[in-house]
């Protein structure tokens, strides 16, 4: 029997096995167009750290709960 699909959305952060909580939506100009968008999941420990990472970078879009974007229909990854 297979998990539903809310099971297997687990943090982008190397290692970690915990459920994501947040989406961080984010784009490099110097590789996508300006209307891509990519994404990190995120637990809740890691949202921080994810986002720094990509906002030293200027990356960030922005941030959101995953359980928002997904409401939308936007992607969770």
């Amino acid at each position: 029997m297979t998990e539903p699909a809310e099971e297997l959305r687990r943090c982008s952060a190397k290692g970690c096995p915990a459920a994501a909580l947040h989406a961080i939506v984010w784009n490099n100009p110097a590789l996508h167009t300006p209307d891509r968008e990519k994404v990190w999941l995120a637990c809740a420990d890691h949202v921080e750290g994810l986002r720094s990472f990509l906002a030293r970078r200027g990356f960030v879009r922005y941030v959101e709960t995953l359980a928002d974007r997904l409401a939308r229909g936007g992607e969770s990854s």
